[in-house]
């Protein structure tokens, strides 16, 4: 893990640096000031409304434009107050927040509780289509009191809290007025930044909101770029385009390594490395015997070692040992190609072609690998990569039309097994191409109860059926990797959290 201040990333380049361990960092660009920032993303947004899509590059810019009910500590991970001052249960299935008060939106409107409870409200109304639904389901209702946002659950919900900090609170009346269509192309919130330009695509541009409540940001201006291609990521850093490129690969890594001028910033997530298999419409996957195969043709120590260096580490499970159900008891990964050739031929699946579903989020190395890996056992892996948006829609029609195998990564920011395989492989939900009713079950059980060491039970219970039935696989804990300038001065943390007011540049 590495962590860098801006004298820890002086520090880091005078450590790599060859032969000019003395040389002190310069300021990045002269044509950008203090109070702006520029940053290469993989995506453009795939929708600027935030009861939408939570993918990481679109997350990472409509979570500067409105504010989140709750936030967590970047340093402990705890959830503390935001929007919400403070909060109560008055019984098991009530909660009373707080509202802060004198908060408006960038349009002038005053926030209130009617907008926070209207914000989870769209969030549970099916025909809205949103895709961060099984998050919130556990919410029966939401509604103002006063200024308090109260919110009944229809079950004793633990893992309330953890997803409040990813809803951002929306203007109910502008939003009506305008509709879903034109809010997520132009929104408005009440965060520290709002929306000053988009160009469809290509790229976003955030101003400072100067109705915000909170401390003014010292980032007045941030350009989020669209640049699929890393090695482009890479070469804008080192010309000194941008201040930040996020989604790097190791490969990348390792290359801005080399500019001592220039820092990776990265960090442990809870985002899981994955494999998910079509067990409905996939052709060959619908086989558990191929996903078992498939399971045992990946070679993952060459995967982490080799491609990952660093950036990565062994889970036995979907989920990484920041969330909560991790069980570390449960059997490690298996590399054993010659019992995945012998189950493919019990399964008459010896030469079955497979597409596989993926984007330029992802490490494009990782896809070839598996590819390479899956050859070796006989399978012919057709590789599709479409951009993200393109990527989302595909894997979430309910047809479940998109393949045999998707790769992706995935991160709640729930710190949670609930928020990876509920809405992962639960019957019905938008992301799930699987369906078992005992598993079902136990995860429905375990976010109905706080009972620690019941809901740790169920979890067991769950993985365990998922190593048997093998919707999905994990594959490895993800770093998040970032590459920075001297300009940068800021702290990723296990959430990935691109929060502009976090950051600093000079």
């Amino acid at each position: 893990m590495h962590r860098r201040t801006r004298a820890a990333l002086a520090l880091l380049a005078a450590l790599l640096t060859l032969g000019s361990a003395a040389c002190g960092i310069e300021p990045a660009s002269a044509d950008r000031g203090p109070d702006t920032i520029t940053i290469d993303t993989a995506n453009y947004p795939s929708t600027l409304d935030p009861g939408k899509q939570y993918d990481t590059d679109t997350y990472s810019v409509y979570r500067n434009i409105f504010d989140q009910l709750l936030r967590r500590d970047p340093r402990t991970n705890r959830v503390v107050p935001w929007l919400a001052t403070s909060w109560r249960q008055t019984d098991p299935l009530t909660w009373r927040f707080a509202i802060r008060p004198g908060v408006r939106f960038s349009d002038g409107s005053p926030l209130t509780a009617a907008d926070a409870a209207f914000s989870i409200s769209r969030i549970l109304d099916k025909k809205y289509g949103s895709q961060q639904y099984a998050n919130f389901s556990v919410i029966d209702s939401a509604a103002a009191d006063g200024s308090d946002l109260v919110v009944r659950t229809s079950v004793p919900s633990p893992t309330l809290l953890s997803y409040l900090t990813t809803l951002s609170v929306v203007p109910q009346a502008y939003v009506r007025r305008v509709g879903d269509k034109q809010f997520a192309v132009k929104p408005v919130g009440s965060g520290p930044y709002r929306l000053a330009s988009a160009t469809a695509g290509s790229q976003i541009v955030l101003t400072a909101n100067p109705r915000w409540w909170g401390t003014a940001p010292s980032i007045r201006t941030a350009v989020f770029r669209a640049v699929p291609n890393v090695a482009s990521r890479v070469a804008d850093l080192q010309s000194r385009k941008v201040d930040l490129a996020t989604s790097l690969t190791p490969d990348a890594a390792d290359q801005i390594r080399r500019d001592p001028k220039l820092a990776i910033l990265s960090t442990p997530t809870e985002r899981v490395a994955y494999l998910a298999f079509n067990t409905i419409k996939g052709g060959a996957t619908d086989d558990p015997r191929v996903r078992k195969a498939i399971s045992q043709a990946i070679d993952y120590d060459a995967l982490i070692r080799n491609l990952q260096r660093g950036y990565a580490k062994p889970i036995n499970s979907m989920a990484t040992p920041l969330a909560f159900g991790y069980d570390r008891s449960l059997p490690d990964n298996q590399h054993d190609p010659e019992a995945a050739k012998r189950l493919l031929r019990q399964a008459n699946a010896v030469g079955a072609t497979l597409v596989m579903a993926t984007s330029p989020s992802f490490d494009p190395q990782v896809v070839q690998a598996i590819q390479g890996d899956l050859a070796a056992v006989g399978l012919n892996v057709e590789i599709r990569n479409s951009d993200q948006a393109t990527y989302l829609k595909k894997v979430q029609d309910p047809g479940h039309d998109w393949g045999s195998i998707r790769f992706g990564k995935w991160s709640c920011s729930c710190l949670d097994s609930d928020g990876v395989i509920y809405p992962l492989f639960h019957t019905g939900e938008i992301w799930s191409s699987y369906t078992n009713p005992e598993f079902d079950t136990l995860v429905e059980q375990a976010r109905e109860t706080t009972d620690v060491a019941r809901r740790t039970t169920l979890y067991r219970q769950s993985f365990d059926l998922l190593g048997r039935d093998l919707p999905g696989i994990g594959l490895f804990q993800s770093y998040a990797v970032y590459g920075a300038n001297s300009r940068l001065q800021w702290t990723p943390d296990a959430s990935e959290s691109l929060f502009l007011d976090r950051m600093k540049v000079s």
